[in-house]
């Protein structure tokens, strides 16, 4: 779609509009807008909530009857915006875009800010067009295969991205199946995929976590719902590998199932934790895995912890989604020899454990500086930077 970006010539604000908090769990916005700050100065908009919304879905947003503005840090602000109660509801939830829009309309006067792009990777809030400002629809998941995963209406969804569409001058989604729907609905899209943090620039070692499990260690670290392959961890444990599971568990994904996997003695299973300490423990195990389940939402998604395995210098396996080939094919692109000691692809219990006992033969001890399959998993993380993601949306919006 061909858009005007006259006015980010002389203006370097741009306004994000996301599905989650930002103190919430981080996810692909909060690490992109931070990286977009070497373009512009960015408003940032939280998910909506409201007076009655639950302490546990609030995350760190306090309970209030009015919006507010704060500084979260350098060249980002953020609008904590309210809602009516019920404000995702059918009928209440007609309310909640004009809402929002009038408090993005208030803190733009409050700080003085005009957008030369406003950005919206959600479609419960659709603001509309902001004067002189592009319109910009980052699509990170395909929101009406995920429908029941947010408890929305699929015809609600399809809907909004008719309508999301019709607002939009530019497409930007992260995945190449995305890339593909969307262009079935009309759009020209740009393919800028989730991004991952750069190993440390002074060269320093991430200090892993020392673990009480015999080494091979296989690695999961994330939420671990119903998106994951069950089948595929029971399979590393039935082989005799150890099995680290980071992350909080979702109490409805196969609870039975879930607690007599983690009660084996060669699994551990920590829970949530921070940022930092996940990191800490993807450079302490041998391998990384993606072992997604084959859904539509799954196909459309473009796994962060992949690349976070990566950059931390651990090999990854992953189940065969169209994001992972596309990274398989820029592997390939990447390195003659050795891919196979970066990124393998396997699907099915016995082809996974297959493929995570080859992918160990070329192990690396954990927290050694350098050398060997560490060395090519970073480098091919750093051609994926959040950095880089920032720059590729920043010339596509013209600033």
């Amino acid at each position: 779609m061909k858009h005007n970006s006259g006015s980010c010539a002389t203006t370097r604000h741009i306004v994000w509009i996301d599905a989650t908090s930002w103190g919430g769990v981080p996810g692909t916005g909060r690490p992109l807008v931070i990286a977009m700050t070497r373009h512009a100065s960015v408003l940032w908009v939280d998910r909506p909530v409201s007076p009655l919304t639950s302490s546990g879905r609030r995350a760190d947003v306090s309970h209030r009857f009015a919006p507010a503005l704060a500084s979260v840090g350098h060249r980002v602000t953020r609008l904590s915006p309210v809602a009516l109660p019920g404000f995702s509801r059918p009928g209440i939830r007609a309310t909640t875009t004009s809402l929002v829009g009038a408090q993005l309309r208030w803190a733009l006067r409050r700080t003085g800010m005009t957008p030369c792009a406003v950005v919206t990777t959600q479609l419960e809030v659709l603001p509309g067009r902001q004067d002189g400002a592009v319109s910009v629809l980052y699509a990170t998941d395909d929101y009406v295969a995920g429908a029941g995963l947010m408890g929305l209406s699929a015809d609600w969804l399809r809907a909004r991205e008719r309508r999301a569409l019709d607002q939009a001058d530019l497409v930007v989604v992260a995945s190449p199946q995305l890339a593909e729907h969307w262009s079935e609905l009309g759009a020209d899209p740009v393919l800028i995929p989730n991004g991952c943090s750069p190993p440390d620039p002074a060269g320093a070692v991430l200090a892993p976590v020392q673990l009480d499990l015999p080494r091979p260690v296989v690695g999961l670290v994330g939420h671990l719902s119903g998106r994951i392959d069950l089948r595929l961890l029971d399979s590393i444990a039935d082989a005799g590998l150890s099995l680290l599971l980071v992350g909080p568990h979702d109490p409805r994904w196969e609870p039975a199932r879930f607690a007599a996997l983690t009660a084996r003695p060669e699994v551990r299973h920590v829970g949530a934790v921070t940022a930092e300490r996940a990191r800490a423990y993807m450079a302490a195990v041998d391998v990384g895995i993606t072992p997604y389940a084959d859904s539509p939402f799954n196909r459309a998604s473009f796994p962060l912890k992949t690349l976070e395995y990566l950059s931390a210098g651990r090999p990854v396996v992953s189940t065969g989604i169209p994001a992972a080939r596309w990274l398989r094919d820029d592997l390939a692109g990447f390195c003659q020899h050795g891919a196979d000691q970066v990124l393998v692809l396997a699907d099915g219990p016995a082809e996974f454990v297959s493929a995570v006992r080859r992918v160990v033969a070329f192990r690396q001890p954990p927290g050694r500086a350098g050398g060997g399959a560490a060395d090519l998993c970073s480098a091919f993380a750093a051609r994926h930077s959040w950095q880089r993601r920032a720059d590729a949306l920043a010339a596509a919006i013209g600033i």
